[in-house]
């Protein structure tokens, strides 16, 4: 190639590179500052330099139950939307955003299972034995957490939604370090971002009828997942490195507490079968709740709550 043919391919890249960044500036700038998912107080929990955010609602004198989202490109506590104001009623409950997802702070770490088994051990031993609600791939964190010896936290319940340790590839460092990238990786987590793949996902695997989604929390989907440095944790996510190493069912098992499984029926990134499978060697209780995928909390919030009510209720 020559000397001309070399400065016009140039040319031609640098043309390439200018138009991602504008692209990626005004993706930025057309979302507005991001507001709490869910209404109660708004409080800000001090870890490693972050601000987490956490929202807390109910009498502060009723067991504690505490709100653990799933983990997924724009991941938050208003994942449980359609339960918070119902559960604060008897309950004082609490929902942090995970670190790098929602209101809480996104620095630009390499996040990891490890860091998420930390955060979730260190937020929970904030309470006394508190009540878990959590979801899909958080229950591996919180598994690790309390089976633990080194981990000063205890809980009275678990509640797990579709539980699992690998919601993605075994580790490909380089798919993290594309996504990380500051032009590339933007652009292409833009793309997987995108209001399409919000509703792509949301009709693939998360929901079993898209009615049961509004337009406007897939708009506030596609709001937190643009805010600044967004990509980062699910970077590592769609990578595999926040798959766990836990053995999930082992680590149920050895906890003495009661433990319930709540499994969508038509799941299947993490099928009813894994879900009879699990529970057998968790020693869990499995309610199946028909016509759901991985969200039977937001789809069937009445039957959903009536589980997790008596799971609470039930002897620890």
């Amino acid at each position: 190639m020559d000397a001309r043919s070399l400065a016009k391919a140039a040319g031609v890249g640098v043309a390439a590179a200018g138009s991602l960044a504008a692209l990626n500036r005004l993706l930025t700038q057309s979302t507005d500052s991001l507001e709490p998912p869910l209404a109660g107080v708004q409080r800000t929990y001090r870890w490693r330099g972050m601000d987490v955010a956490y929202t807390e609602a109910g009498p502060e004198d009723a067991p504690t139950v505490v709100l653990l989202h799933g983990i997924n490109a724009a991941g938050s506590s208003g994942e449980f939307r359609t339960v918070f104001d119902d559960l604060a009623t008897d309950y004082h409950v609490v929902a942090p955003d995970l670190p790098g997802f929602g209101c809480s702070d996104r620095p630009p770490l390499q996040y990891s299972a490890a860091l998420y088994e930390d955060f979730v051990a260190d937020f929970l031993a904030e309470y006394d034995s508190p009540s878990v609600l959590v979801s899909s791939l958080t229950t591996a964190y919180v598994a690790s957490a309390l089976s633990d010896p080194y981990a000063d936290v205890s809980v009275s319940r678990l509640v797990a939604v579709c539980p699992t340790a690998i919601a993605g590839p075994d580790r490909l460092m380089w798919l993290r370090e594309l996504v990380r990238a500051p032009l590339v990786g933007t652009a292409l987590f833009n793309l997987l971002a995108s209001k399409a793949s919000i509703r792509y996902f949301n009709a693939d695997h998360g929901y079993y009828d898209m009615d049961s989604v509004s337009d406007e929390w897939m708009a506030y989907e596609w709001e937190t997942a643009h805010q600044p440095n967004a990509r980062f944790a699910p970077a590592s996510f769609i990578s595999g490195f926040l798959n766990s190493e836990v053995d999930l069912g082992a680590a149920l098992s050895g906890l003495d507490i009661p433990v319930t499984f709540v499994w969508g029926r038509e799941a299947d990134i993490t099928p009813l079968a894994d879900g009879r499978d699990l529970a057998d060697e968790a020693d869990a209780r499995l309610v199946v709740i028909d016509d759901a995928k991985l969200l039977p909390h937001v789809e069937h919030p009445a039957a959903f709550l009536d589980t997790v009510r008596e799971a609470l209720a039930a002897p620890a």
